[in-house]
């Protein structure tokens, strides 16, 4: 059995000074992902005996970046989806193994006044068609900060976030998208009807005090892989960033 990890630690320094390597260690992951670690190379030393390391920086400093840690050594690892429009942001790392790949992912957010929400389209159409290569060849699990709470069980406050980024329609639709192109969503497929556990609290508004939250962070899996999982959690305990780690354990 494996277990995955995936978090947005909402730059890495600041979260290794809040606790991280403790919950690094004790959670002891097969796999562990993490988004918007928000540095460039050389900036961390992180001692992580045990695992090999792969990063993903965005060309503009303090801004987004993805890691991958791993026990096992991957037989390839790729960076970013191929398309240079894209790649410039350390959005997406893929590992792949014998029988799988793993992909973590920081998907772009469609930001205030919805600015970015044609590029996140984009962005969307362009990432689903990579994925799908990649299910043609092994299953795929998919992992992070997807940026969109897909129903309103999603979210604790969903009439009034309705047009708002990662709750838009048009942000939806994308996912129900991925969603029936082959893919599952981990933690629903555990707990359909599960209301109020979330993985991002705003930072204003004492938002995770009242446990006003969104669940944008995901495991994905190909639908092959359905008969493989084993469990799925979302670590609300877990603090030192905006977001708390998700985990999924699969029998491969």
């Amino acid at each position: 059995m494996k277990k995955l990890i995936s978090w947005n630690v909402n730059g890495l320094r600041a979260c290794v000074t809040k606790g991280f390597m403790d919950f690094f260690n004790e959670i002891d992951a097969d796999v562990f992902c993490i988004q918007e670690t928000k540095l460039q190379e050389g900036q961390i030393d992180l001692p992580l005996e045990g695992y090999y390391q792969y990063w993903n920086y965005a060309e503009k400093k303090g801004y987004s970046g993805t890691a991958l840690f791993t026990k096992t050594e991957p037989l390839s690892v790729a960076y970013g989806i191929g398309i240079e429009e894209h790649d410039r942001e350390g959005r997406v790392i893929t590992a792949e193994f014998d029988d799988y790949y793993v992909v973590t992912c920081y998907t772009p957010n469609s930001q205030n006044e919805l600015r970015r929400l044609d590029y996140r389209m984009t962005w969307e159409d362009d990432f689903l068609k990579y994925l799908q290569a990649l299910a043609e060849k092994k299953p795929v699990i998919l992992c992070g900060d997807l940026n969109v709470a897909h129903n309103e069980i999603d979210l604790k406050n969903p009439k009034t976030n309705r047009k708002n980024a990662g709750f838009t329609d048009e942000e939806r639709a994308k996912m129900t998208a991925l969603l029936s192109g082959g893919f599952t969503d981990t933690y629903r497929y555990f707990y359909p009807d599960r209301e109020g556990v979330y993985s991002w609290w705003s930072y204003r508004f004492r938002a995770r005090e009242k446990n006003a939250g969104w669940r944008i962070d995901y495991f994905i899996t190909s639908d092959s892989l359905k008969d493989k999982l084993v469990s799925a959690d979302i670590h609300t305990e877990v603090l030192g960033s905006d977001h708390c780690p998700v985990e999924l354990s699969v029998d491969l």
